[in-house]
């Protein structure tokens, strides 16, 4: 089975996928972009701005939505000149257009940036008391909240229900950043940075709401990067995983409703909206927090790139170059196989476990057929197959692959973007969860 990438949507959005392409004649996506009375309605312009400059203004339309609480906060002018159209800020403005209604009905996403606590609850319980709140209940396109509220606030059952009830209504409610809050504090409730929360968007628009969150309800773990086996205080073995192609799994399956788990191995990039992130640097740090997190997720992809083996004897103080000319020998220990670890030793029954395998051909065989034996040796349930040679894949924004699969299947997936790769193995793995 070959899967290539839809040259009409900018992600993955079917069986058929095709690589990101301009928006030229594509009709922009219309977003509701909704604020409420929170003091990170100043970072929803930055939101704003890239819907507004994405494509050049081609991609997206967007209407805000402005609560009165979140107009205390920023103007209607500044929201006015960042969209470059009127703000919808009263139920009873140009009443004739019926906006509590008609906005709502229009709309391809809708996604309220802050999201408070009452906006939460008045959402969970249909309360309808100004244009935004009616929005809500009349809009039929994918919603997102991103909720930025404190620690306490956020941690209390009742808003916590009110979170579950939303997510199980369909609507994809990110996890709060943890950082600094208002005044003093720090804690769970900060908003996500606005990048990440357009990129989450943008990955639920091409999703649409025929699709739906398939994941809502599901935990997984993602790993990401490539662990380091040091040397001395300066020097590691390593190698070239970048970490994009974790970090686009990591937020495709957050945009598909999963609570997300992700042990990045020194990576360097922005933090994906709604995932929980775990910093390990060498194998065996992976492996704890790879074992920590396993028993209770429905899905594990390894997409990290652990080095095999690590330095015997490390030393305290940098290894001084020999005057001379020798090189020091360094002896090496195999590190542990954790994909085959955790696929033998399933700390929970039914979970669906995915490897990852950066091959090139050699005198022994081709890289699918490397790739085969060592979908059988690690026991897996898919293993997704990139032959690397000459360096490609590492560090590029783009990837192919072959997703095989322990009951024979193969999916050919062309190059493209590496989060339309992401979500055909988020399709292939959907497929083979368990109720």
């Amino acid at each position: 089975m070959r899967v290539t990438p839809s040259a009409s949507d900018p992600l993955t959005t079917s069986s058929t996928h095709e690589a990101a392409s301009p928006s030229g004649g594509r009709p922009a996506a219309r977003v509701v972009l909704g604020v409420s009375g929170g003091i990170a309605a100043y970072k929803a312009c930055e939101l704003l701005r890239r819907f507004s400059e994405s494509g050049h203004g081609a991609d997206f339309d967007v209407t805000v939505v402005p609560t009165a609480a979140a107009l205390q906060f920023v103007g209607e002018s500044t929201w006015a000149a960042l969209s470059g159209k009127p703000v919808a800020t009263e139920v009873w403005t140009e009443v004739h257009r019926v906006p509590h209604v008609r906005i709502g009905q229009s709309a391809d996403l809708l996604v309220v940036a802050p999201a408070t606590a009452d906006l939460l609850a008045k959402a969970a319980h249909g309360l309808a008391d100004d244009l935004l709140t009616n929005t809500l209940l009349t809009a039929r396109c994918p919603v997102v909240f991103a909720p930025a509220m404190h620690t306490e606030m956020w941690e209390h059952p009742a808003t916590q229900a009110n979170v579950a009830t939303l997510r199980e209504r369909g609507a994809v409610v990110i996890e709060p950043a943890e950082g600094r809050l208002t005044g003093v504090d720090t804690g769970k409730g900060r908003l996500p940075e606005p990048a990440e929360i357009f990129e989450l968007c943008r990955e639920v628009l091409a999703r649409g709401s025929a699709v739906g969150p398939d994941l809502a309800g599901r935990q997984v773990l993602v790993t990401a990067g490539g662990t380091r086996e040091y040397l001395d205080p300066v020097r590691f073995l390593g190698n070239r995983s970048s970490g994009l192609q974790g970090y686009a799994l990591a937020r495709a399956a957050a945009a598909r409703g999963a609570d997300v788990i992700l042990v990045a191995a020194n990576v360097s990039l922005p933090d994906p909206a709604g995932v929980k992130i775990v910093r390990v640097e060498t194998t065996a740090e992976l492996r704890d927090a790879v074992l920590a997190a396993a028993p209770s997720a429905d899905a594990v992809v390894m997409a990290a790139a652990p080095a095999d083996y690590r330095p015997v004897d490390v030393s305290d103080a940098k290894i001084k170059k020999a005057e001379d000319g020798s090189a020091p020998t360094v002896s090496l220990a195999q590190n542990p196989d954790i994909l085959h670890e955790i696929s033998t030793r399933r700390a929970r029954p039914g979970a669906v476990i995915v490897g990852f395998a950066a091959e090139t051909g050699d005198d022994s065989g081709s890289v699918l057929d490397l790739a085969r034996a060592k979908l059988a040796r690690k026991g897996c349930d898919l293993l997704v197959v990139n032959d690397v040679s000459g360096g490609a894949v590492f560090g590029s924004p783009e990837n192919e692959a072959v997703i095989l699969a322990a009951d024979g299947g193969a999916v050919e997936v062309q190059r493209g973007p590496k989060h339309a790769l992401a979500h055909v193995i988020w399709d292939e793995v959907a497929a083979r969860l368990q109720d």
